[in-house]
């Protein structure tokens, strides 16, 4: 005995219509993997955010969600609309009861935020995010990418290197293969060849006084730099005051010869956050590079 299924348009309809839903429905879930290890899942892409770190905060916008932004860090002030949103306070002051008042679908943050398992605590989904190199900037910007459910994040990277690699062709030839010391703080930390400021100066063709195996951002001593005998300096403004009168540091090349990159605190903002930004960070080194190089 032979059987004949006949559907109507109005049946194929309904099952095309089903299939489609499901299929949204599954693209619309979303599940993270952070920093620390921690899975989060949504039901839908996230639209309150709060953002505790500057660098996560261009990165969402970069990525075209500004407006999910709900709430951000108190040293968040790019781009210039995020500084209309509440500010949430920093490391030590993370103004807790705010950011739950705000309902956000996520806080995204540092692993090294000492407010991750409170917030958890009280029932909000938290990813701890981070970049400290140029394969990390790459990580974020796919991890953010997915999570928002934005497509090709990684266009975002591209932008970026070719902004770098620009600049890298734009370097004075007596400025190439420089030993540079990059102050951070004046504790001192420095800039290694390993996190991704130093991996800048390498792509400008600057070699770092400091070595891989002291990490990124290691501190030293005064000694240490005195010793390393750099050619050039680069330091924030806030850091720089003395810099000249430091002692036994007028045996330092740079000193001797006046070649320090000494950048305000707007230029050091886009200097020292790894992010969408970091091709313009290239552009104000290779700058102060023509600069400091074209002295007679």
């Amino acid at each position: 005995m032979q059987y004949t299924m006949k559907l109507g348009l109005g049946s194929i309809l309904g099952l095309f219509l089903a299939l489609a839903a499901g299929l949204s429905q599954a693209q619309a879930r979303v599940e993270i993997k952070d920093d620390l290890g921690q899975i989060t899942h949504w039901t839908q892409p996230p639209q309150r955010i709060v953002t505790l770190l500057p660098s996560l905060t261009e990165t969402v916008c970069e990525l075209g969600a500004c407006a999910r932004l709900v709430g951000v860090d108190r040293y968040s002030n790019h781009p210039a609309s995020v500084n209309k949103l509440p500010k949430l306070g920093g490391l030590d002051d993370t103004q807790v009861e705010t950011i739950v008042s705000l309902r956000p679908d996520v806080v995204l943050l540092a692993p090294s935020s000492r407010v991750t398992e409170r917030l958890r605590g009280l029932g909000l989904k938290v990813v701890t995010l981070e970049a400290k190199s140029y394969a990390d900037v790459q990580r974020v910007l796919a991890k953010m990418g997915q999570l928002l459910q934005v497509n090709d994040a990684q266009a975002v990277w591209r932008r970026i290197d070719a902004l770098v690699g620009a600049a890298a062709q734009d370097i004075p030839a007596q400025a190439r293969g420089a030993l540079v010391y990059y102050e951070v703080d004046r504790s001192p930390y420095a800039a290694g060849p390993v996190s991704f400021m130093g991996e800048t100066m390498a792509r400008l063709g600057l070699r770092n006084i400091i070595t891989p195996e002291m990490g990124p951002f290691p501190k030293i001593s005064p000694e240490f730099v005195v010793r390393a005998k750099p050619q050039l300096i680069m330091i924030g403004k806030r850091n720089a005051d003395g810099l000249f009168q430091r002692p036994g540091w007028d045996r330092i090349p740079a000193i001797h010869d006046k070649r320090v990159c000494v950048f305000d605190a707007q230029q050091s903002d886009v200097l020292a956050r790894p992010g969408p930004r970091m091709g313009e960070a290239a552009q104000i080194m290779a700058r102060c590079l023509r600069e400091q190089y074209a002295k007679p």
